[in-house]
């Protein structure tokens, strides 16, 4: 059988509107789960909703001046890959792909996308298309954002009465009192709730994944391998390929 094709969604640069700082995507939200998939056998493509080069949110950087992500030694050895690298200065726009030839999609979190997923029709409706289709689709951290626009071809919102997770309002209350301000212009549990999600979390950044169905979703940067792993064990339940 031909190897399982995933693809892996991340942010385009942007700017927080609240803070006005430069944001991107986690880098251990694309590097973990990839990883995991390569590991698998699998074939990953990462791609973006506009295309082009994409950058990690600098406290996600392993080498970043502050230190924050210092222990994740696993992004900093793909950092130094060259030909992992070269995947994200030149990423492919989501409308140039045909979600057929994809088994599965994870959707990677970070700041830009509180930012630049909200709203983002094209990309709701892609995931959408991969749920409908029966293949693993999964959101992790503020990637999970996506979901609060996604809506079925029925019109039904897609986590209406599902179980998932996201980044938890435990976890904003930290990042507020690290900056000392708001940093994000709206809360996912708390929207999530109000469209009639069951939103389960665990203590603040500890790993954890939810499957339900076709639907997977991780609650922060620590569950980049939890969520590849719900995501492996169903494409093996249901190893179609897009392709058929």
């Amino acid at each position: 059988m031909a190897q399982h094709r995933v693809l892996i969604v991340v942010a385009n640069p942007s700017v927080s509107t609240t803070l006005g700082w430069p944001v991107g995507f986690w880098a251990s939200e694309l590097i973990h789960p990839y990883d995991a998939f390569v590991k698998a056998g699998c074939e990953v493509t990462i791609a973006s909703p506009l295309g082009g080069k994409v950058e990690f949110d600098s406290f996600s950087d392993p080498r970043d001046a502050s230190g924050y992500s210092k222990e994740d030694t696993l992004s900093l050895t793909y950092i130094n890959r060259p030909e992992f690298m070269r995947q994200i200065e030149n990423t492919p726009a989501i409308s140039t792909l045909d979600h057929r030839q994809f088994d599965a999609i994870v959707i990677a979190g970070g700041q830009s996308p509180m930012f630049t997923f909200r709203h983002n029709r094209l990309l709701a409706d892609l995931f959408v298309r991969f749920y409908e289709a029966g293949k693993p689709s999964a959101a992790l951290c503020h990637g999970t954002c996506v979901l609060l626009d996604a809506k079925l071809s029925n019109g039904d919102l897609l986590i209406r009465a599902k179980r998932m997770t996201g980044f938890a309002n435990s976890e904003e209350d930290y990042a507020d009192q690290v900056v000392g301000r708001t940093v994000m212009p709206f809360r996912i549990e708390d929207e999530a709730k109000k469209l009639g999600a069951q939103f389960i979390t665990k203590h603040a950044f500890a790993p954890h994944a939810i499957r339900d169905g076709y639907l997977i979703t991780g609650q922060q940067q620590h569950s980049g391998h939890e969520v590849a792993k719900l995501v492996l064990d169903a494409l093996n339940e249901n190893p179609h390929r897009g392709t058929s």
